[in-house]
């Protein structure tokens, strides 16, 4: 009887005080759902998720209908030219605010042969022994034990199928004490992320009118490299570059043609050192226009936890780049860096020849300050000041006799950066939230490194986004062996809670 008056005089409580969870409150709430959230992130991880195969696809959007649609959410697939999105929306009893979250359920391929497990598919849980090796455990240890750092290693653990299954799990939790926001929620599930969501802007625009809230909060990324709560106010963009220079029609013995026959990868390497100084500073004029750093925002960099020396150690480097004095100031720039080079054959397959081509790949890491058509124009005339000839197929036989130095350029852009200020009120909103849940401020990113698809829908909806960043920061995500600390999944499930929780009446602007 006793017990029975206990849970209803919570239960009580939690009703009474719906947007005003302690944080003793809200870590009750977790404990109390742990075993079902760890069921959730085992069964979401299980299923494959590469968008380069349609039919892996399909099985999570039809999961993801389900789970939404079985918690009384509406669902609506969103058309596009290939793999549509997913809308899913909750409305709240007398909400005046609509807030709009943003996961993706796609991942990285795997390379089966590169994990230390059988499947990469299937979620097995590990501890760190004294040598640093990571040792499986019985996965049934979970059911009494808990150790923060134990980890589940699964392909998306932590991006991005690990933060679902962390907001699914604080719904529930919620949802078993009737606690409902005091906000309509909509979520938005992307479901080819990592191939660079070519249909999202498109679509962001069709169903703007159906995406349409008052803020936008993206759970996607890992913490700061401390682990304590972070908010990212902001990511960079993307576009990318591919530089094809030309030699003979077909690759030719070096012997004979050595010291006559230009080779192609010494004429991309001199193109491409002229675009750097030794420092890593781009040179193309303008290039880092409009990006002044007031000592105000440099106080607000200056705030961030980072431990240079130990980036440095962890990256294995006696060096860096000095486009800004920190690390936090060099990711406020536009980036140029080379992802890839190619040329002919090395190692065992080396030929003594000299090659046909020499191929450069180049990503350009966007700010808000750089429009990107800007840039590759940039690039462009910067190229051109060099004597080369540019083309966008390869050259024909009389532009290779009339050039002496040709070049093939071809670019894209996937999407532009963005940024929200950090005081303003969706900042002051989620800070006083991550408060609540924490007890302390949370770490404040102006701007990530990472590119994330959500500068379509700050243009098109006119809306303040911000991330909210759960997951460990080593979780090896892209790689093999991809992980999830479950302290920090417990602790995303906290925050998630927080955010629910948090008032908006007077807090958030009406559009």
């Amino acid at each position: 009887m006793k017990k029975l008056l206990l849970l209803a005089v919570t239960f009580t409580y939690f009703q009474s005080f719906a947007q005003e969870l302690k944080k003793s409150e809200l870590e009750q709430l977790t404990e109390q759902n742990w075993q079902h959230g760890l069921s959730l992130l085992q069964e979401i991880v299980s299923m494959p998720n590469d968008a380069f195969y349609p039919e892996q696809i399909e099985v999570n959007i039809a999961w993801s209908e389900k789970q939404f649609g079985e918690r009384g959410w509406t669902t609506e697939r969103l058309a596009t030219d290939g793999i549509p999105l997913l809308l899913v929306g909750k409305r709240s009893p007398g909400a005046t605010k609509t807030i709009l979250f943003y996961f993706h359920m796609d991942g990285q391929a795997v390379d089966r042969s590169k994990w230390n497990q059988e499947d990469p598919y299937s979620p097995v849980l590990k501890s760190q022994n004294s040598n640093g090796d990571w040792e499986i455990i019985p996965t049934s240890k979970l059911q009494n034990e808990y150790d923060p750092n134990w980890r589940i290693f699964a392909r998306s653990t932590s991006d991005d199928k690990g933060p679902v299954a962390m907001f699914l799990t604080a719904w529930d939790g919620l949802a078993k004490e009737n606690i409902t926001p005091d906000f309509n929620v909509k979520i938005i599930l992307d479901f080819e992320e990592e191939q660079g969501s070519p249909k999202l802007p498109g679509a962001v625009v069709k169903y703007k009118e159906k995406l349409a809230a008052d803020m936008m909060l993206i759970l996607d990324g890992p913490r700061h490299t401390s682990n304590e709560p972070t908010l990212s106010f902001g990511a960079r963009g993307i576009s990318d570059l591919t530089l094809t220079t030309y030699g003979p029609k077909f690759p030719q013995h070096s012997g004979h043609y050595g010291n006559y026959a230009p080779n192609p990868a010494l004429l991309l390497s001199q193109l491409l050192a002229s675009m750097k100084d030794e420092n890593g500073r781009v040179l193309i004029p303008g290039y880092y226009d409009g990006i002044e750093l007031t000592n105000e925002e440099k106080e607000i960099l200056s705030k961030v936890p980072d431990d240079e020396q130990a980036i440095q150690k962890k990256l294995g480097i006696g060096r860096t780049d000095n486009v800004g004095q920190t690390y936090q100031e060099s990711i406020q720039y536009p980036s140029l860096n080379i992802r890839g080079l190619e040329s002919a054959w090395v190692g065992n397959e080396a030929r003594t020849i000299v090659p046909a081509t020499a191929i450069a790949e180049i990503d350009i890491r966007l700010v808000p300050e750089s429009d990107p058509e800007r840039l590759f124009g940039l690039i462009k005339n910067h190229i051109e000041e060099q004597g080369f000839h540019i083309v966008t197929k390869d050259p024909s036989d009389e532009e290779r006799i009339k050039y002496p130095k040709i070049v093939k350029v071809n670019f894209s852009i996937s999407y532009q950066a963005f940024r929200t200020p950090l005081d303003s009120e969706a900042g002051q909103w989620l800070r006083a939230s991550m408060n609540r849940a924490f007890g302390k401020e949370p770490v404040q990113i102006r701007i990530s490194g990472g590119s994330i698809p959500i500068s379509p829908f700050v243009d098109a909806l006119g809306i303040p986004a911000i991330t909210i960043p759960t997951v460990n920061a080593d979780n090896n995500q892209h790689s093999p062996n991809e992980n999830i600390r479950l302290g920090n999944y417990k602790e995303g499930i906290t925050t998630i809670m927080a955010i629910l929780t948090e008032k908006t009446l007077d807090s958030l602007p009406k559009k």
